[in-house]
């Protein structure tokens, strides 16, 4: 779940400028019967071959997530085989939604966004070949001496553009820009949907493309992706891929107060940086670029990813995605450790997550234990014997029927949307540094908040 603060937790959630404010409560249609139509509009997105989004498993990859113990299930994730229409490529996703409506916005965001990557992806790749034909039949304009003219801004981006080949392949140049043009898209369509209000609520999300040796990942928030791998010794390493990219951050803090966004911690959890409006204790963020959040994207805080490259090797052996559930009580070696241990690839994410529970009662057993969603991405999937194609429902037990995650138009989230608990307690964990959902908007009392940013 998410990382966001309030320090009067048990007052209701305001209301955001999309929805309405107090008073008289207007007469509105069924939310339910909306969602019932949106599922229905959009169930050949679920029927996808491939594309799995529930706990389970296939050849090449494992899934899980786990209900904890503040709520409604707010990670998602997904596993997409043969992406964007190549037999070769596959999509890996985990996202953590945070606020009162954070679930609704993180299977949002699992849903859309793969499309919107693919689409821009094609179109990308297309324009690519055309150009490509141009310039080969194109004549370019000479000297003298027989050099072609460059202007200076063409010479600059030219030598800009050659060494950021040398560097990554051409699949790199196209996926980045692809997943910055879906990542704007996707929040854009979030500030604009009709039925989820995430004014205050939002979601991390870290994503990667395989295709064949090439790894391409993009990165909001405080989710993250570990490669398990081997080093000369033959030991199991971890590689951590992503930043956590949080406001304690220099770079991301700089822009924030840029921007005129407050970093700061609060006393009882002085390790944790978080994100506050200028002239108000809320909603303190922890951290520094999110999906939704609407309340603060004009105090500095983004929805652009950090997009980053890697080539597969031989001794590359699996990358975990997984959201802070997993990252808050088990290092990035434990990570690696326990799913290269695990009695069979199939039940990897899901052993991941029983020990991240585990884990998190050991460490902290005066806290909630948070949400935990893990995809597990093998990367030798060619020799793969004993993972299985089993259903979702045959990978859990009767006593963790709450660990099953629901698609967006299931009847499960047609209640969720209808009773979010806006009276329920929204405080702190006790000796844990993250806290699960957002908070209020408390009113602005002149000089009190700017000492205690002080």
């Amino acid at each position: 779940m998410g990382s966001c603060f309030s320090l009067e937790g048990r007052t209701p959630i305001p209301s955001s400028p999309t929805s309405p404010t107090g008073g008289i409560q207007k007469w509105k249609p069924s939310y339910k019967k909306k969602l019932d139509l949106t599922y229905w509009r959009e169930e050949p997105l679920h029927k996808i071959p491939g594309r799995l989004y529930m706990n389970g498993s296939n050849e090449f990859a494992s899934l899980f997530t786990m209900q904890g113990k503040k709520g409604t299930n707010q990670d998602a994730m997904i596993v997409w085989e043969n992406f964007s229409s190549r037999k070769d490529t596959v999509f890996c996703g985990v996202f953590d939604g945070h606020g009162p409506n954070g679930h609704l916005v993180a299977k949002r965001v699992r849903d859309s966004l793969p499309v919107k990557l693919s689409s821009h992806w094609k179109v990308n790749v297309n324009g690519e070949d055309v150009l490509r034909e141009i310039s080969t039949k194109s004549t370019v304009s000479q000297s003298c001496d027989g050099t072609p003219l460059l202007s200076v801004s063409e010479e600059s981006r030219t030598s800009v553009e050659l060494e950021d080949n040398e560097k990554h392949p051409e699949i790199f140049q196209s996926l980045k820009e692809s997943f910055l043009k879906a990542f704007r898209v996707m929040d854009r369509e979030l500030r604009m949907h009709p039925n989820i209000d995430c004014y205050c609520s939002g979601t991390t999300a870290v994503t990667l493309v395989k295709q064949g040796k090439h790894v391409v990942l993009g990165n909001i928030g405080d989710s993250r992706a570990v490669l398990g791998t081997r080093d000369e010794d033959g030991s199991l390493v971890a590689v951590q891929l992503t930043v956590d990219l949080k406001p304690n951050i220099p770079a991301e803090a700089e822009r924030i107060r840029k921007y005129k966004g407050r970093v700061f911690a609060l006393q009882g959890e002085p390790e944790v940086a978080r994100v506050w409006l200028p002239n108000a204790l809320s909603p303190g963020l922890a951290m520094a670029r999110a999906f939704g959040d609407f309340c603060l994207k004009d105090f500095g805080l983004i929805s652009v990813p950090e997009v980053s490259y890697r080539c597969i090797g031989k001794k590359d052996e699996f990358i975990v995605l997984a959201t802070d559930g997993i990252w808050d009580v088990l290092s990035n070696k434990e990570v690696v450790d326990i799913i290269a241990s695990a009695p069979a690839r199939s039940s990897a994410a899901r052993s991941l997550v029983e020990n991240a529970v585990r884990a998190w009662r050991y460490k902290y057993p005066t806290s909630k234990v948070d949400d935990c969603a893990v995809v597990c991405l093998f990367l030798d999937s060619d020799s793969l014997s004993t993972a299985s194609n089993s259903k979702p429902n045959e990978q859990q037990p009767s006593s963790m029927d709450q660990a099953k995650t629901t698609t967006e138009g299931s009847k499960d989230d047609a209640s969720e949307s209808e009773n979010v608990d806006t009276e329920g307690d929204w405080s702190a964990l006790e000796g844990v540094s993250r806290l699960n959902t957002l908070l209020n908007l408390p009113s602005y009392v002149p000089g009190k908040d700017e000492k205690q940013a002080s």
